[in-house]
Formats: structure tokens, C-alpha cells, sequence
């Protein structure tokens, strides 16, 4: 077979150029420890490699989840933590202000720290991280969560949502902790009330408190459903309490309604979860004589209810006028409770008298009104009632205008933020008592139940701190497993990637070897040719 001049040199020299390129390529291997440089080295390889970085990429971003977890958690404890110092601090002064010893000044004394101490733990409340968002205000990071209110009360201006986090594959975790949850679930143990119906004009004779919750489950399944109450005095010594339904009740209560006018250790009465304080004012004389007690105390009734929500209400700066609400009373319970949205809502005016109630935050493309109507009242009309709910206006006439608007902050009396607890005893620690017994009995009810919602703060406090505990964990053992995944992924990709250096210089001496040899058939072979016969 001839083989033409240029068809050998042309073979040889690809060849030459094949296993030279061959060197060059196992020599970078052998310098960088590196097999896989481009898809076409292994396209199977590459893929998996592909799919490992992907993974990784997001792992490290799983391990960026848990570190700002962990450190949401850590500054959220610390605030809490305050915050729970503070209120021992609190607990401390009211117990000091129910000293028989102390004086109206005395008390006023521990007014004056209280305030300082709910200064403080307001500004807890409103704590930020280092870039300035707020803890506790949940998705609404810009919004201080608490604020005073136009009506004197401290109501939250944030929302319920915990912001999730992804930290690992299908698994996502609350990186926050509200106000709601750590604050607003804090169980108001005085959430009833108690009126005199008769006699017409009070005479100070009875006294009877609030009440204080004693047994949440209790309460909740059997006062709620039977409210409100009517006690009436029979005498000095009994009394009856019948339900809604007029149905006698009395023999539930502490010593079934039996009490000693006389002393005071007989004038607590518990009943369905509830633990009502009782005195008893009457002069010398009455004391001394049962039948002028009797006719003293009989005749006295007092109704015992559920206390009604409340609604806090503020008006938006971008309003086109300059009304104000004035007063907000839910004087509709029960369609309160069916209507009223949970979670705020925003009173919308289309012109000066039409209005419309939604749900907060306020959509224009999708939120329907809860509730709409007309300003009604006398003697001008200023008032909406929405939800079970009357909204006054100020102004004579009032001058709304289309495009104003109002939120309104609902709070049930179930329970109460620390702050709030804490106005309620400055104003009560603030009142003149000295020589007036009533006030005094009014006043020690009043400690009674500061005690008891504080308590009951903490408490909730403690709640937060424990869930905060328990998110670290988990993320710290979810992080570990994201390490060893990782590890794992990082191990493979190399036994992908990465060269053997034995298999490498074997191949790099082989290969040169044929280099070699690939020249020296060259150079002898260009020899076999006619020219060379000449």
C-alpha cells in the first residue's frame, strides 16, 4: 500500500499533536490536583457536581437562616428579660402599697416609680436590633409596637405574623416573637364588673369587687355562660346570686352564699372560678345590733358581668379634615364578637356623613367593607356606629371629609398588656384614701388584681422565652444536620473533582513516554521515503 508524503506527515503530526495534548492536559492535573475542568472531562460528573453546588448553596443559606434565628432569639430574651426584672420590681412596689402603715403620700412615692418602671419596660416593648427593626412588632419592622393612645391606654400597633425562615429542605421556622404573643395573651384576672342597681344612690353600705380569676378553665365554662349575675342581700348575713335565666345559683358559691357582716375573714366568696371581695361598712350601733344591720345591708343589688371589649381609635395624618374621634364604647356586645375584626380594623368616610368599617390593613382593590352606614346622633350627627361599635366625632357640626380616615385597635378584657395593668394602679395609688375606708377597700381590691395580672404577665413572658429556647434548639440541631449534608456534599464533589496522584503520574509518564516514542517513529519514518535513495 503507498502511503503519499503528505497523508504520512499529516498522520503523524495529529497524532503529535494528540498525546502532546494529552501531556499537557494530565500535566495541569498533576500541578492543580484538579481532574474536572470542563463538562466534556465527565458529563455525568459534571452534573452531580452541579447539583452538589446548588445544594450548598443552599445549605449556606439554611446556616445564614439559623444565625439570624439564633441571634433574633438571643437579643429577643434579653429584652425579655428586662422586662421581667422590671415587673418584679413592679410586684414589689404594689405589694409595699397595700401597707396599713402607709400614707396617700407614701403610696403616691411608689406611683412615681411604677411610672418609671412602665417607662421602661414600654422602651423594651419598643426594642430594635441593630439595623433598627423593631423585635416585637412582627411583619411591621418599622412600626414601634406599642403606642399611647388618644383615650390614655397603650395598645399595639403591630401584627400576629411570624416571619418564617427556611432552615433546611421543607422545613421553615419563626425567626420572630410579636407583641401579641409575648404581651397581648397575658391573662387579665379582672375582666368582670360589678354594678349597683339598687339601691338607686350608693350608700357605701356594700362593697363588692370585680372579682379576680381564679380558675381560667372554670370561668370560661361556667361564669361566661350564665352571665350576667344578679347578688342581691337578703340580710346581713346572706345573700343570692341568680344567672341570666333567673335560675338560683347560690349554692355554688363559698359557704353558699352565707357571710358575717362583722369580720372581714368571711368576706371572700368564690364562685365559678371567680373570687369576689366583700365588705361591709356599717356603723357602731348597726354592728352592735342584728336587726339594724339586717335592714342596713337588705335590699342592696349588684349586677355581675363579663366587662364589655374595648376599641382604641387614632386618626391617620393624610386626612383631608382635621376630626378627631372623641370616644369609642362597644355597645354592642355580641355583634362585636360576631363582627368586629380581630385584628383592627379602618373606618373609611366617601363624604361627610357615609361610611364604611374593613378589616385592617386596607386594600382598595380587594378589602369589602365589614360594615357601612351614616353619621347619626343628637344634637348634631357625629357619631358611626359600626360592628357593635359607637364612634363620637368631634366637632359642632362635624366637618369630615370624603377620604378620611380612623383605625380602630380592639382589646378584649380577657387580657391586658403590662402597661395597661400598670396605668390602672398609678391612678389608683395616685387617689386621695387616707380616712376614707371605701376607698381603702376599693383601693386593696385594686392591688388585688394588679398582683394577679402581673403575675399573669410574667408568666406569658416566660411562655416567650421558652418558645425562643426551643427555636434555637431546633435550629442549632437543624444546623448540624446542614453541616454533615454539607460535609457530605463537599466530600463528594472532590472524589469528583479531585485527582489521584498516583493514577495521574502513571498516566503523565505513560503518556510522555508515547510522546517520545510518537518522535522517534516520526523522525525514522520520514526517512523512508525515495529521496532519501538517491
Amino acid at each position: 500500500m503507498r502511503i503519499s508524503t503528505t497523508q504520512f506527515y499529516e498522520t503523524s503530526a495529529a497524532n503529535y499533536s494528540r498525546t502532546y495534548a494529552n501531556v499537557t492536559k494530565t500535566g495541569d492535573e498533576v500541578a492543580s490536583q484538579v481532574k474536572l475542568n470542563t463538562a466534556g472531562d465527565d458529563p455525568v460528573g459534571a452534573g452531580r457536581v452541579l447539583q452538589l453546588q446548588q445544594m450548598g448553596t443552599m445549605l449556606n443559606q439554611y446556616k445564614s437562616n439559623i444565625d439570624t434565628i439564633n441571634t433574633g432569639v438571643v437579643q429577643t430574651e434579653t429584652a425579655l428579660t428586662a422586662v421581667t426584672s422590671a415587673i418584679q420590681r413592679a410586684q414589689e412596689l404594689v405589694l409595699a402599697a397595700g401597707n396599713a402603715t402607709f400614707t396617700d403620700k407614701d403610696r403616691q412615692a411608689n406611683a412615681a416609680e411604677l411610672k418609671e418602671v412602665q417607662t421602661q419596660i414600654l422602651g423594651l416593648m419598643n426594642s430594635q436590633d441593630a439595623d433598627g427593626t423593631y423585635l416585637f412588632s412582627g411583619s411591621k419592622g418599622t412600626t414601634a409596637p406599642y403606642a399611647l393612645s388618644t383615650d390614655g391606654t397603650y395598645s399595639y400597633q403591630g401584627d400576629q405574623t411570624r416571619n418564617q425562615l427556611a432552615v433546611g429542605s421543607g422545613i421553615t421556622m419563626a425567626s420572630n416573637t410579636t407583641g401579641w404573643d409575648a404581651f397581648e395573651q397575658a391573662i387579665n384576672t379582672t375582666r368582670t364588673s360589678m354594678t349597683l342597681t339598687s339601691p338607686a344612690v350608693n350608700d357605701n353600705v356594700i362593697a363588692l369587687s370585680g372579682g379576680s380569676v381564679t380558675n381560667s378553665a372554670e370561668y370560661n365554662t361556667k361564669f361566661t355562660p350564665g352571665e350576667p349575675y344578679s347578688i342581691s342581700f337578703q340580710s346581713s348575713t346572706q345573700f343570692k346570686i341568680l344567672d341570666k335565666d333567673g335560675t338560683d345559683v347560690t349554692a355554688e358559691a363559698s359557704s353558699a352564699g352565707k357571710f358575717t357582716s362583722t369580720s372581714a375573714a368571711n368576706q371572700t366568696v368564690g364562685f365559678r372560678g371567680l373570687q369576689i371581695d366583700l365588705n361591709v361598712n356599717l356603723t357602731d350601733a348597726q354592728y352592735g345590733n342584728s336587726a339594724q344591720a339586717d335592714t342596713a345591708v337588705a335590699g342592696h343589688t349588684f349586677t355581675l358581668a363579663v366587662s364589655n371589649s374595648t376599641v382604641s381609635t387614632s386618626r391617620l395624618p393624610g386626612n383631608p379634615s382635621t376630626t378627631v374621634v372623641t370616644d369609642s364604647k362597644v355597645t354592642d356586645q355580641t355583634k362585636f364578637n360576631e363582627t368586629f375584626p380581630s385584628g383592627g380594623a379602618i373606618i373609611r368616610f366617601s363624604s361627610a356623613t357615609d361610611f364604611a368599617l374593613y378589616a385592617a390593613p386596607y386594600d382598595a382593590a380587594t378589602s369589602k367593607p365589614v360594615s357601612s352606614g351614616t353619621l347619626t346622633g343628637t344634637p348634631v350627627a357625629n357619631q358611626a356606629v359600626a360592628s357593635g361599635v359607637t364612634f363620637t366625632f368631634s366637632g359642632s357640626p362635624v366637618a369630615l371629609a370624603s377620604g378620611d380616615q380612623f383605625t380602630a385597635q380592639p382589646a378584649s378584657q380577657q387580657n391586658q398588656n403590662i402597661l395597661n395593668t400598670l396605668s390602672s394602679v398609678i391612678t389608683a395609688l395616685n387617689g386621695k384614701v387616707d380616712g376614707d375606708p371605701v376607698a381603702k377597700q376599693k383601693l386593696q381590691a385594686t392591688l388585688t388584681s394588679t398582683i394577679g395580672n402581673l403575675t399573669s404577665a410574667a408568666n406569658q413572658i416566660n411562655d416567650a422565652v421558652s418558645d425562643g429556647g426551643a427555636r434555637a434548639k431546633t435550629a442549632t440541631d437543624q444546623s448540624v444536620t446542614n453541616q454533615n449534608l454539607l460535609d457530605n456534599g463537599s466530600n463528594e464533589s472532590s472524589s469528583i473533582t479531585a485527582s489521584d496522584p498516583v493514577d495521574a503520574i502513571a498516566r503523565l509518564t505513560l503518556q510522555k513516554t508515547m510522546l517520545q516514542a510518537s518522535q522517534l517513529v516520526f523522525t525514522q519514518l520520514s526517512a523512508l521515503n525515495l529521496f532519501s535513495k538517491l
